[in-house]
């Protein structure tokens, strides 16, 4: 794609599109060439080979069939992708034009950008095979318009499938009586449980049980920074990864 690579950010007034829309200004191979928010015309976004998108969930999917339509590559940060929206973005990268560059599309939603919360992901994949007990406790600021976040949900879909592999029956778990939901929701067989607490930013952890012993693996984001790295990472290697990717795990080869 050239020596400098052309970026814009959807969701450029958020506290994630702001740090990317810094992020890409100081990095010597990008150059930032549009900010789009709400209500923003995309027009043809601003020439871009690719585009960050950070946005909320139910503007996601057509922010990125936006993007596709008009050949750009897209590095995904909004969370709320269930399969029927994966689905339809196939679909639209199908009938999508080659990119600017005349290679294929390429797509990468990804969950998470920060690198210890991709190896936490990792490690919580591994060991969910060899204990009998797991949940998963997501910490995040009171603004976060959903639950449980896409890392957890992320999380909870490998720990599960990776348990069935396994051939590990469902947890233990006695309750037959919660009226309030109090042992939190069920992502793939396994419980999630969501907290909003001012001051906190970004934070998560993957507990595992057997008698006798518990394994915690936790990961915290202290500040935004924290994502730019692999947001970054995502933004060089989008062009090389036609289709959809789902994870910043399979560009960094832990995968």
């Amino acid at each position: 794609m050239g020596a400098q690579t052309t970026v814009a950010v959807i969701g450029a007034k958020g506290r994630m599109g702001a740090t990317v829309c810094r992020a890409v200004t100081a990095a010597p191979d990008l150059r930032l060439v549009g900010e789009y928010d709400q209500g923003d015309d995309l027009g043809d976004l601003g020439g871009a080979q690719v585009v960050v998108e950070f946005s909320v969930p139910d503007a996601s999917l057509g922010n990125v069939m936006a993007c596709v339509q008009r050949g750009v590559h897209v590095v995904v940060g909004t969370t709320g992708w269930d399969e029927a929206k994966l689905a339809a973005l196939q679909e639209g990268l199908e009938a999508a034009p080659p990119s600017r560059g005349g290679t294929p599309v390429g797509v990468l939603i990804a969950p998470n950008f920060a690198l210890g919360a991709i190896l936490m992901m990792s490690f919580a994949q591994q060991a969910a095979r060899f204990f009998e007990s797991v949940e998963i406790v997501e910490l995040h600021h009171p603004n976060k318009v959903d639950a449980p976040s896409g890392t957890a949900a992320r999380t909870a879909d490998l720990v599960g499938v990776a348990r069935e592999t396994a051939g590990l029956p469902p947890v233990p778990d006695a309750t037959t009586h919660d009226p309030d939901g109090a042992r939190g929701a069920r992502v793939h067989g396994i419980p999630v449980h969501s907290l909003r607490v001012r001051g906190l930013v970004a934070h998560q952890e993957v507990v595992f049980g057997n008698v006798g012993e518990t394994l915690t693996i936790r990961h915290d984001s202290l500040d935004r920074e924290s994502f730019m790295g692999g947001v970054l990472a995502g933004v060089r290697g989008v062009a090389d990864h036609p289709g959809i990717t789902v994870g910043l795990e399979h560009y960094l080869g832990i995968a």
